[in-house]
């Protein structure tokens, strides 16, 4: 264990690798617990436009509503905040040769992506947090229609 990962609070969820196996497929798995990244462009809710709560894949605790996302037109979904500021957990990512800030589900210690500030959207936030949809699920809102 890390440094890092030490400073970390617990997660409120803890299963074993296996565990995790077991309740996710091999693609979430290698995003979710393993922190690889789905290819741009090709992800679920990538473009989606319909209402709702988007939730953590892994354990099903509230990240995102759509109310916060916005056309970043970087191949992930993006968002300018979470649902709830302790539904994440922000930690330094020095993988890749450079300083990302990494996003984690405050609940299962899951990686759903990174955030970025300072890039000029124009949102409330100036930030987009660049979630993988693998990593997420959607909950549709009642009134919405159907998934676009």
């Amino acid at each position: 264990m890390t440094d890092a990962e030490t400073s970390l609070p617990a997660p409120r969820i803890q299963l074993t690798p296996q565990e995790w196996r077991s309740k996710l497929n091999p693609a979430e798995f290698a995003v979710l617990r393993e922190a690889a990244t789905e290819r741009p462009f090709v992800g679920e809710y990538t473009d989606t436009k319909t209402e709702g709560v988007y939730s953590c894949r892994a354990c099903g605790t509230e990240l995102f509503r759509s109310t916060e996302k916005f056309d970043s037109h970087c191949g992930w979904p993006s968002f300018f905040d979470p649902a709830d500021s302790d539904a994440v957990i922000l930690r330094a990512d020095d993988t890749l040769g450079m300083r990302r800030v990494e996003v984690l589900c405050a609940t299962c210690h899951s990686h759903l992506g990174h955030v970025f500030e300072g890039e000029g959207y124009n949102t409330p936030t100036d930030k987009r947090y660049c979630i993988n949809s693998i990593a997420l699920t959607l909950h549709p809102s009642d009134s919405s229609g159907p998934a676009r």
